[in-house]
């Protein structure tokens, strides 16, 4: 009876392994890719004012799978469009990221909690502020992966000659 039952195990593999193949599900779209700004909120305890909904937000914040990232975020506003343009390393851990950079006024370290929804590659950053309990909250989407191309192949000369 053990045989049977062996033999017929080794009989099913080959049918589960295929099952198991099957089911698997397709790949979620990567974290590391660039995010465009769609919308910013500043949360000031200070404050008895509602959330401030911070118009004109624009440019990008790019994160690399090495753990470096770019961003490039302008806001504009009466007085002007104001730039804010940072290069460092960032970390995650868990729900946390850490983005580590140097600017104009020295080395900084921003923290806060990040949440990535794959399917419609949608990140919300939220960065800690001073005094504690401000926070500001980041809304970015990523930009579509860019298709492969094909090289063009160089069009055959003809044996005429242009005139002039």
């Amino acid at each position: 009876m053990r045989f049977f039952f062996a033999f017929s195990a080794l009989l099913l593999l080959p049918l589960l392994a295929q099952t198991a193949w099957c089911q698997q599900a397709a790949p979620l779209p990567t974290f590391f890719s660039t995010y465009h700004y769609t919308a910013y909120t500043v949360y000031d305890t200070t404050s008895t004012d509602p959330p401030t909904e911070v118009r004109g937000v624009g440019g990008f914040l790019t994160l690399r799978s090495d753990g470096s990232y770019e961003k490039h975020m302008s806001i504009v506003l009466p007085s002007g469009p104001h730039y804010f343009n940072q290069t460092g390393r960032f970390v995650l851990t868990g729900d946390s990221i850490r983005f580590a950079y140097t600017d104009l006024k020295g080395s900084d370290v921003q923290r806060g909690t990040f949440r990535f929804v794959p399917a419609t590659r949608q990140l919300t950053l939220t960065i800690l502020g001073y005094p504690a309990g401000n926070r500001g909250v980041y809304e970015l989407v990523a930009t579509e992966p860019q298709p492969a191309t094909e090289p063009v192949a160089p069009k055959p000369k003809t044996g005429k000659k242009r005139r002039r």
